[in-house]
C-alpha cells in the first residue's frame, strides 16, 4: 500500500480476536492490514477447544454482553458449518448450575438442569451451544477478511510505535504478546494441553470442572476427531506436550465418556491462554502521536467474546479517526 491514509488501520495479532476485529473494521470501509508474527494455524486460537462459554474471563459485568453478541453471530454461522467450522451442538456442563452463572445465562436459549441420564455423576447443566472447529474457522475468517479487502502480513512487531508510524490507528490484539509489546506484565499465560483422538461416534460435548485444580476435563467432538482436555496451568510457558499429562487427560475423559476408551490418539496440542485480571478494551493516545485501541487479555474465552469485543474495538477505532 502506497502512502498513509486517514482510514488506515493496522491490527496487531492474527488470532481469532485480531481477525474478527479486522473483519469488522474492513467491512465498515476501513483499509486494514493485520500484522501477525505467526500464521493463523500456529496461533493460540488454533489450539482452542472452542466451545462458546464465558470461561476464565473478566470483568463479568461486560463479558455477558460481549458473549451474547458473539453467540448471535455464531448461531448464524452455524447454518453453514462446512464453510465456517461452526456447529450448534448439545452437551452437558458438569458441576454447573444456572444459579451460579451471571445474568447472561438467562438469555441463552434452552439451558436447563441435566437429567441423571444425561449426566450420571451428579449436577450438570444441559445446553445447545456453538462448538467451533478452529482450523476451519480461522481459514474462513481469513477468507472473509480478504473478501472485505483486508491484508494479512506475517511480520514481527517490536513495539506499537512501529505500527503507529504506518497507520493513524493501531488495534492491539496481540494476546499474550502484549506482555512484551505494550509492555503489560499483567498478562500471564495459562497453559492448556489437549489430546486429539479419532471419533468413535461421540456426538455430544461434555465438561467437568474441578474448581480446586488445574485439570478441567472436557470432550469436544468434531466431525472425525474428538478434542480431549485439558489443563489450566497458570504461569506455565512450555509448548511441549507432557506425555504423563496426556495420559491423564485421556483417562479422565474415558471415565466420563466410556466410548472413548481405546480411541486412537492422533495428536497433541498445547496453547497458552492470554489471561489477565480483566480484558483490556480501551483507547490510548501514544506520546509520539497516533492512537492505539487495546483489545487483549481474553483468557480462555477469546472465541466466546470475539465478535462483541471486535465491534466495541472497531467503534473505538472509529472514534479515534473521527
Amino acid at each position: 500500500m502506497d502512502g498513509i491514509r486517514s482510514d488506515d488501520v493496522i491490527v496487531v495479532g492474527g488470532g481469532v480476536i485480531g481477525l474478527t476485529t479486522a473483519i469488522v473494521l474492513a467491512e465498515s470501509g476501513r483499509r486494514v492490514r493485520v500484522w501477525t508474527r505467526d500464521p493463523a494455524e500456529r496461533t493460540t486460537s488454533a489450539v482452542a477447544g472452542a466451545l462458546w462459554w464465558p470461561y476464565r474471563i473478566e470483568p463479568e459485568a461486560l463479558v455477558g454482553a460481549w458473549s451474547l453478541e458473539s453467540l448471535t453471530v455464531y448461531e448464524e454461522l452455524a447454518e453453514r458449518p462446512g464453510q465456517t467450522g461452526v456447529r450448534v451442538v448439545e452437551g452437558v456442563h458438569g458441576e454447573t448450575e444456572l444459579d451460579g452463572l451471571g445474568a447472561w445465562a438467562a438469555r441463552v436459549p434452552g439451558m436447563r438442569a441435566a437429567t441423571t441420564e444425561e449426566y450420571p455423576p451428579g449436577t450438570g447443566l444441559w445446553a445447545r451451544l456453538p462448538l467451533i472447529d478452529m482450523p476451519v474457522h480461522l481459514r474462513w475468517l481469513r477468507g472473509r477478511l480478504a473478501a472485505a479487502g483486508g491484508v494479512v502480513e506475517e511480520r514481527s512487531v517490536r513495539g506499537l510505535a512501529e505500527a503507529a508510524a504506518r497507520a493513524p490507528v493501531v488495534v492491539n490484539c496481540s494476546g499474550l504478546g502484549a506482555r512484551e509489546l505494550v509492555p503489560d506484565p499483567a498478562v500471564r499465560p495459562v497453559r492448556g494441553q489437549l489430546v486429539v483422538v479419532g471419533n468413535p461416534g461421540v456426538r455430544t460435548w461434555l465438561t467437568s470442572v474441578d474448581h480446586t485444580s488445574a485439570a478441567p476435563t472436557y470432550v469436544f467432538p468434531q466431525s472425525d476427531v474428538v478434542i480431549l482436555g485439558g489443563t489450566a496451568e497458570e504461569d506455565a510457558w512450555s509448548l511441549t506436550p507432557d506425555p504423563g499429562v496426556a495420559e491423564a487427560i485421556v483417562r479422565r475423559c474415558a471415565a466420563l465418556c466410556p466410548e472413548l476408551a481405546g480411541a486412537r490418539v492422533l495428536g497433541h496440542r498445547v496453547g497458552l491462554r492470554p489471561a489477565r485480571d480483566a480484558v483490556r478494551l480501551e483507547r490510548e493516545e501514544l506520546p509520539g502521536g497516533g492512537t492505539v485501541v487495546h483489545n487483549y487479555g481474553h483468557g480462555g474465552a477469546g472465541v466466546t467474546v470475539a465478535w462483541g469485543c471486535a465491534r466495541e474495538a472497531a467503534a473505538l477505532a472509529g472514534a479515534a479517526a473521527a
